[in-house]
């Protein structure tokens, strides 16, 4: 196991900042790109955390990302907008996204927010647990780089289209589901590459179709869909809702979130919002229903072991592996590579 280092969430969020502020990326995109790399980091999301920094600075460096682009938010309609996240980072355009849906949401009962020309968005549990804690209901759709053949194929197609939802809760943290429809999301393959550890034998396949337990031979190869045609059928759903509806590229024309070279990725997302039209007997509703599913022997609610993670990260701090903490260091301090 890679050496590991423990770091209170405020000083990851400095040191983050720090390292993206000197490298092409402007002090108000770099904080925002920080917390979110953090927060996906509390969560036990290593593959959209920490390990991503390296990967955003060389891009910001290449000009494959404009670290200086500023998201521009085009009211479509009072319930609907537009965020154009310049090719810039993913998380500032999903800043103005999730505000403005907030805003309307509380205002229409319901608002939908189509980002264009965006990147990598990381965790989108941290997301839509924001459109929670504001009492609303949050769903999230994204493509990504085509990774995964649909079921029965083995030319990829679309990306791990994750998705994710959110609802609010009495009293205790929302309710927050976030799943990849591969086996699992790229990023947990690439995290294993870079700290050179195998991966299971159910998580991708290699170039030639063939189960693999090299990260590296996955990364060439596909990812594998969540119950086969099933989550084929939700990627494709996936994929209109973030690329098409968004007038973003498909994944097959997403450019990778990885390497510094090639065009700006051009991704999508979508966010939708949505008021409980009856407040505190929505509150009842949910709280039976999920009281119900715990009260089940053997049975847990999704979502459990991401608030558990935060709560330990936020009160012993994060565990990271050393080379992530040692090259953000390097990067901060201008003795990293160029």
């Amino acid at each position: 196991m890679p050496a590991t280092e423990t770091i209170s969430i405020a000083a990851a969020e400095t040191l983050a900042t720090d390292a993206l502020a000197a490298n092409e990326v402007s002090k108000t995109n770099a904080a925002s790109v920080a917390r979110a790399l953090v927060a996906a980091e509390a969560e036990g999301q290593v593959g959209h955390g920490l390990s991503r920094l390296g990967d955003y600075v060389a891009q910001a460096r290449s000009g494959k990302v404009d670290g200086h682009a500023v998201p521009q938010v085009e009211a479509i309609a009072p319930g609907s907008a537009r965020i154009d996240a310049g090719n810039g980072f993913a998380y500032p355009a999903l800043d103005r996204a999730v505000t403005w849906g907030i805003d309307a949401a509380e205002a229409q009962g319901s608002a939908s927010m189509a980002v264009t020309r965006s990147h990598h968005c990381g965790a989108l549990s941290v997301q839509v647990d924001r459109i929670a804690a504001a009492g609303l209901i949050g769903l999230m759709f994204a493509n990504a780089p085509a990774a995964m053949a649909p079921s029965g194929a083995n030319v990829p197609v679309f990306g791990t289209n994750p998705i994710a939802f959110a609802a609010p809760r009495r009293n205790r943290p929302p309710l927050v589901i976030d799943l990849s429809l591969s086996v699992v999301a790229r990023g947990k393959v690439m995290n294993a590459m870079k700290t050179r550890q195998p991966i299971p034998r159910n998580w991708a396949l290699d170039g030639d179709g063939r189960p693999t337990t090299d990260p590296e031979a996955a990364l060439a190869g596909t990812m594998l869909p969540i119950g086969g045609a099933k989550g084929t059928a939700l990627a494709l759903m996936v994929e209109i809702l973030s690329a098409t509806f968004t007038a973003a590229n498909a994944s097959t024309d997403v450019s990778s979130f990885f390497t510094a070279d090639g065009p700006p990725s051009g991704s999508g997302q979508t966010l939708i919002a949505l008021k409980p039209h009856d407040g505190a007997a929505f509150t009842d509703r949910i709280e039976a229903l999920l009281g119900l599913i715990a009260g089940l022997e053997g049975a847990r609610l999704p979502g459990d072991r991401r608030a558990a993670a935060v709560t330990r990260a936020r009160a012993g701090g994060l565990t990271v592996p050393s080379v992530y903490l040692d090259g953000a260091r390097a990067l901060a301090t201008g003795t990293g590579p160029e």
